[in-house]
């Protein structure tokens, strides 16, 4: 294999050349945006660039964004920020969400898609008190949710909504408008920004969010600490670069074309195979592929050592597997859920590394005793 095949964007996408000179430029000129000589005022020039770069990408007014340090305190502070004292979060959310103090857990349908029906039930019995969170589109499988109608449930009852789109941005069109949304939450290196840098936007760019952290009058007295100025200018850029993207449009549909044939390919060459989620609107990089009976971590380490990367549909920590909660909460299998692998792709991806992805994949089941191709393993 002449290069390494990432297929893995969904954990961090490869940060783009704009985006590290950009990055690079910043760390040059240094300066702290609450200074207010030359330099700090050519910072905070810099980061109301970013900021305005950032709404513009989500059709947001810029006042309403604040940067974080990445979509895991975003989703914290608006969570810990709302004064909704009843906080409820789809089955399938983000453990970054799911992690954080939530009071109710709204369930999802086989397909992964969150059940309106029993969250408007939830709604009617807390009496406005409540912020609901439910993700665009999901990490593991890519399944996209019915925000705009959720939200609507949710102003219908008094509650507030948050989507956290992290996984979505530059993958398709957002607009906090649209969905109705009252907070979206944001990552940069998703999309080919830094990581280490995130944000929230609020519909209204006058709500009181309450600090998590303290300290500092930044971010409008809504995030106390030294703005990530490099960081920030990186995902300004990523942002722009992004928004570039999804108004061509050819650059995404390459990608989903890219996507579509790794799952006929898959499917054709081992007809065990499962695509997770194949029936619902997905987005166009992200593949869930299981194959029963053969775990998860195991494909992750043959792929990695044929030179792919890609995920463990279940998550690892401190080298230990553990049950995904997206697939148990979508009511599959054992054996499903533990054998799923999660292919994203870029950007960068070549038809090549579908190829060499398909051929490396293939081989393992071939040697694993599964019918490869209408031929089974040698005995």
């Amino acid at each position: 294999m002449s290069r390494a095949v990432y297929l893995d964007h969904n954990a961090g996408a490869p940060a783009r050349p704009e985006v590290a000179a950009a990055v690079a430029e910043a760390l040059l000129h240094g300066g702290n945006p609450s200074s207010i000589h030359a330099s700090g005022r050519a910072a905070r020039q810099r980061i109301e660039q970013a900021r305005a770069q950032v709404a513009a990408l989500v059709e947001a007014d810029p006042a309403g964004v604040i940067f974080t340090s990445g979509g895991t305190e975003a989703n914290a502070l608006v969570l810990a920020g709302c004064g909704r004292i009843i906080r409820m979060a789809s089955a399938v959310e983000h453990p970054s969400v799911l992690d954080a103090g939530i009071d109710r857990i709204i369930p999802v349908d086989g397909n992964g898609i969150v059940d309106l029906a029993a969250l408007d039930a939830m709604l009617a019995a807390e009496s406005g008190l409540a912020l609901v969170s439910l993700m665009l589109a999901n990490n593991e499988t890519g399944i996209i949710q019915p925000v705009a109608e959720a939200a609507a449930l949710c102003h219908a009852r008094g509650a507030l909504f948050h989507c956290d789109a992290a996984q979505a941005v530059g993958r398709m069109k957002l607009s906090i408008r649209y969905f109705n949304a009252d907070f979206l939450t944001l990552s940069a290196h998703k999309m080919g920004g830094p990581s280490g840098v995130g944000a929230v936007v609020m519909a209204d760019p006058e709500f009181r969010m309450a600090p998590i952290l303290l300290g500092g009058g930044q971010e409008r007295r809504r995030r106390a600490g030294t703005e990530n100025l490099s960081g920030i200018v990186g995902f300004g850029t990523a942002a722009a670069l992004a928004g570039d993207d999804l108004s061509g449009g050819d650059t995404i549909s390459e990608i989903c074309g890219l996507r579509d044939r790794l799952e006929r390919e898959a499917a054709r060459m081992v007809p065990e195979a499962r695509v997770i989620g194949q029936a619902v609107a997905r987005l166009p990089n992200t593949t869930c592929l299981a194959l029963p009976g053969l775990a998860g971590q195991t494909q992750v380490m043959a792929l990695d050592l044929a030179g792919v990367a890609v995920s463990a549909g279940a998550a690892c920590s401190s080298g230990k597997v553990t049950e995904s909660r997206v697939l148990a909460a979508m009511g599959l299998e054992p054996e499903i859920r533990g054998s799923a692998i999660r292919i994203s792709m870029g950007r960068d991806t070549r038809s090549e590394d579908v190829d060499c992805f398909l051929a490396a994949w293939a081989e393992l089941a071939r040697r694993k005793g599964y019918t490869v191709n209408g031929a089974a393993a040698a005995a």
